[in-house]
């Protein structure tokens, strides 16, 4: 029988890291491949707590069906967060509550991308957002990043030949980077686009794990009419909840409604519940700090033994925060090639072409420190230095 699939379905890149994942669950491989937060800061008990709370005060209401918002209570709790943390006013009718803020990314497409229709990312890009635009078959613009954000001359070269409608970007701690713009790039990307019909979409999954201190400003602060904000719980709470959700004007807001009702109706309202009585109950603050603390001295870990292991040949991102570091060998090298002789000696990465548009192959790749303890990230850097030494000799 002849495959009866949609032609925009075949389009879409499958997602490498899944498949290595396969290989990288030997016990024996030391994996920096993957993208999860520490299960070991998850926070099982208070979680426990919240849970029979939503059961003691909502009882069988709990488990009915909700409206597509998402529950009220917990918008406002974001809201409330943005005023107090980054002094931005956020109406509680512009925050929608996804299924993760990988959900936030369909809903965007869906709303705005037709086929063809030209889109504007960072090089190298989240390979999430970069199947949920696939789908849609939309024409990709890729802008390289450099160390402080976005190239701008090549962003200013973009916006002037590309019919584009929107820009996506992770400006904090970077997926797969690392790297977070600097606020002048801030500036000047948001002076580009200021008055043109062009859209931003800020992704921050990652903007609470700052290890330096220093908050970033937001791009909805910047040019708040043209900044679609996404933002989860996924890495600050847990990942399975699958709570995240958009911030986005009016009249977008209305289509996206629309968008997420032909979905999926709303986002489970139980664990919303759950979501909520743990953060009115118990410090998500500290909470974070814990995070903060932990994942900051595996990256500075991650940081020492590189120093100490890699050849001087290799360049390497020094993030602040997050939970990825880019690797980058000297140009003509294979990191799919450097994969191979790397698990041999049983450890495991990303190499970086999945992140780029049309590549087979790239000289780049991305390391994961936040499920390895210190001692773990030695040992696997050790290694790594073992492969990439052999491949550089090879060549």
């Amino acid at each position: 029988m002849e495959p009866i699939f949609s032609d925009r379905i075949a389009d879409v890149p499958k997602s490498f890291i899944r498949e290595i994942l396969k290989v990288a669950i030997n016990k024996n491989v030391i994996s920096f491949a993957g993208g999860l937060p520490n299960r070991d800061l998850f926070p099982v008990e208070d979680l426990q707590k919240a849970t029979n709370n939503v059961f003691e005060l909502y009882g069988s209401d709990s488990l009915q069906y909700s409206n597509s918002e998402g529950l009220l209570e917990l918008r406002e709790y974001i809201s409330n967060w943005y005023k107090s943390e980054y002094e931005m006013n956020i109406n509680v009718n512009n925050i929608l509550i996804t299924n993760g803020s990988q959900q936030g990314l369909d809903l965007i497409a869906k709303t705005f991308i037709s086929e063809k229709d030209d889109i504007i990312i960072e090089e190298p890009g989240y390979l999430g957002a970069i199947q949920a635009f696939s789908v849609f078959r939309a024409t990709f613009h890729p802008v390289k990043l450099n160390n402080d954000g976005l190239d701008i001359n090549m962003l200013d070269q973009v916006i002037k030949t590309a019919d584009s409608k929107i820009i996506y970007c992770v400006p904090n701690f970077q997926n797969p980077s690392g790297i977070s713009y600097s606020y002048k790039k801030r500036q000047e990307v948001a002076s580009k686009i200021k008055g043109k019909k062009i859209y931003l979409v800020e992704d921050n999954p990652y903007g609470e794990l700052n290890y330096s201190g220093r908050k970033n400003v937001s791009f909805k602060k910047l040019v708040p009419e043209q900044t679609i904000l996404l933002g989860t719980f996924s890495k600050t709470i847990v990942p399975s909840f699958r709570i995240g959700w958009i911030i986005a004007p009016d009249e977008i807001m209305e289509r996206l409604l629309v968008a997420k009702q032909a979905a999926d109706l709303h986002t489970n309202s139980f664990t919303q519940m759950i979501v909520y009585q743990y953060l009115i109950n118990f410090n998500i603050k500290r909470h974070i700090e814990k995070i903060r603390d932990l994942y900051g001295k595996q990256l500075n870990a991650m940081l020492k033994n590189i120093n100490k292991y890699f050849p001087d040949e290799v360049e390497f991102t020094k993030p602040e925060g997050g939970m990825f570091m880019w690797i980058t060998l000297p140009e003509g090298f294979s990191t799919i090639k450097l994969f191979e002789l790397a698990i041999k000696q049983n450890v495991a990465f990303v190499p970086g072409y999945p992140f780029y548009i049309g590549r087979k192959d790239t000289n780049t790749l991305r390391l994961n420190f936040s499920c390895s303890d210190e001692e773990t990230i030695e040992e696997g850097i050790k290694r790594l230095s073992i492969a990439i030494k052999e491949i550089l000799s090879n060549n």
